[in-house]
């Protein structure tokens, strides 16, 4: 065997993606002490995807103090690339529902703001291209927040500038964009997206996820009403009808702000952390591929971390092979393409003990020396 890709998402509570690699790579060199190995941290556009794409481009993490989703002062974090000129955003870090106690949340009150300060501080910085996750937000102002830190202004029937949040979108009348940031022409934004949500409807963003982020039945038709609205002025401001774009409703309306005034492209996630680290390429020539995540159950062939690595590799016809914590058996699991899927554990534990790091490395060695020997007898 000349060459093994290694390319896994974090193990949750317990291990990094970094970590969880060095522990295959262990188990991989112990039978194949002079194979290349190619260690790869992935995510799936959510939580983690920031450490990922940075660990595996050798990026920057950078500290910011932002504000938050009702206006306190947050610090947040976004990673950078420097010589690539790209930052990788996760909304959450600014403007994520867990910012807030459950007596806090309040769509009508919360923003995007901080999102925005963050892209803000990435373009002063030097990048020009961002991947956005927008997964966990706290918010429903169809991104305004976000678009005010950027230099947009929201302008309501008096001519005064609205403040940017859930409750003010059906006061907007017009849109001004006279001080926006010049480098925005200049900026190319993907949005990771895994929901297909429209802006507004019993099947948009106020009806589906507002309740969640503490909306009465009230505060939701108040919510959808002005999405319908947002639409509608960014319609006659630039002829874009953003109403009906899947994903347009993710992240309480972010997804559409993203598209209706920055241009931004709306991507699968794993799809768009695959291409972000060029993945196709660098498994070429491999052997084999282990993938894994803390968890292996259904969710994994449905967009997934996992399923991405596979999605690639047997395009090029590598064999994947994917590992857990836990591994839930279904259906979808048996007709996915993995050549495996195998549990790390070697017999019954407890979860506190299955997740102590020194455990969970020791069984993720043992398991990849174990793959490693059936492949290599295999050929």
């Amino acid at each position: 065997m000349k060459k093994v890709t290694i390319a896994v998402d974090s193990f949750k509570g317990s291990l990094s993606s970094r970590e969880v690699a060095e522990a295959l790579e262990a188990g991989v060199r112990s039978v194949c002490p002079h194979c290349e190995v190619c260690k790869v941290s992935i995510a799936d556009g959510g939580e983690g995807t920031v450490e990922a794409i940075v660990d595996s481009l050798g990026g920057e993490v950078v500290e910011i103090s932002v504000t938050g989703p009702l206006g306190a002062p947050t610090v947040a974090r976004y990673g950078m690339v420097a010589d690539k000129g790209l930052a990788i955003v996760e909304m959450a870090s600014a403007s994520g529902l867990p910012l807030l106690s459950p007596e806090e949340r309040n769509p009508m009150l919360t923003s995007t703001l901080g999102t925005g300060e963050i892209i803000a501080d990435a373009i002063r910085r030097g990048c020009r291209r961002f991947l956005v996750g927008i997964g966990g937000s706290a918010t429903n102002d169809a991104g305004i927040g976000m678009l005010h830190a950027l230099g947009y202004r929201f302008v309501d029937k008096d001519g005064e500038v609205v403040e940017p949040c859930g409750g003010n979108l059906a006061k907007i009348r017009t849109i001004d964009r006279s001080g926006v940031m010049e480098e925005l022409a200049e900026c190319e934004f993907t949005v990771a997206c895994d929901v297909t949500n429209p802006l507004y409807g019993p099947n948009g963003a106020a009806y589906v996820y507002a309740p969640q982020k503490g909306a009465t039945p009230q505060m939701v038709e108040l919510l959808d009403e002005g999405l319908r609205n947002f639409a509608h002025i960014v319609k006659q401001h630039n002829g874009l009808d953003v109403a009906p774009i899947e994903g347009a409703g993710a992240a309480g309306g972010l997804g559409a702000g993203f598209v209706a005034l920055l241009g931004a492209r709306l991507q699968r996630g794993i799809g768009m952390v695959m291409e972000a680290l060029q993945f196709d390429r660098l498994i070429e020539g491999s052997d084999l591929v282990i993938t894994g995540e803390g968890r292996v159950d259904r969710q994994t062939v449905m967009g997934k971390a996992p399923s991405g690595v596979l999605e690639v590799a047997s395009a090029q016809g590598i064999p994947v092979v994917a590992v857990g914590g836990g591994v839930a058996w279904c259906k979808e699991l048996a007709e996915s393409g993995f050549a495996a899927i195998l549990p790390i554990v070697s017999g019954p534990i407890s979860l506190e003990e299955a997740m102590r790091p020194e455990v969970a490395r020791e069984n993720l060695t043992r398991t990849a020396t174990q793959i490693v020997k059936l492949f290599t007898t295999k050929q």
